[in-house]
């Protein structure tokens, strides 16, 4: 994976619906166009990597990106999980998010329950990697401090 680390930044839109609903695991979706902006020969995939909520604190995350076969996508898409409970929502907010590593490839399960249990497993993939030394250094990168500019929505 030669573009890792990835450094990619943009505003947080409405996925589909079922992260939080479906899965219990919440995500959140940047837009078409950053997820076109990702270089083509990322592989599609699970990965893991440090988020940041406007200027927030950098949290731990798990992240998609592809189809996800189980739901049969059309669209392309990216969608990250961080590893924290939020008391609100936040779209239109902006997400700074910095890939490390990948975990395994995207791939079909036979029910809710298996992928569940499979996303389950990634974010404590995530965990265990991201408390390694050479990862945990990432997580006070400069990237992760918006200018005042640049905030959403005064947050």
């Amino acid at each position: 994976m030669r573009h890792l680390p990835y450094f990619c930044r943009g505003e947080v839109v409405k996925g589909f619906g079922r992260g939080s609903k479906e899965l219990g695991i919440p995500t959140a979706n940047f837009s078409e166009q950053v997820v076109e902006s990702f270089p083509s020969d990322i592989s599609t995939g699970i990965y893991y990597g440090w988020a940041c909520v406007g200027n927030g604190d950098v949290h731990k995350m798990v992240l998609s990106i592809g189809w996800n076969p189980f739901y049969k996508n059309i669209k392309k898409s990216v969608e990250t999980h961080i590893i924290h409970t939020f008391k609100e929502d936040f779209y239109g907010e902006i997400l700074s998010i910095v890939i490390i590593g990948y975990i395994r490839p995207e791939k079909n399960f036979d029910s809710l329950e298996a992928l569940i249990s499979a996303i389950q497993e990634d974010i404590e993939e995530a965990k265990r990697q991201l408390d390694l030394p050479e990862h945990l250094k990432l997580k006070e990168d400069n990237f992760f401090h918006l200018p005042e500019g640049k905030i959403a929505n005064n947050h």
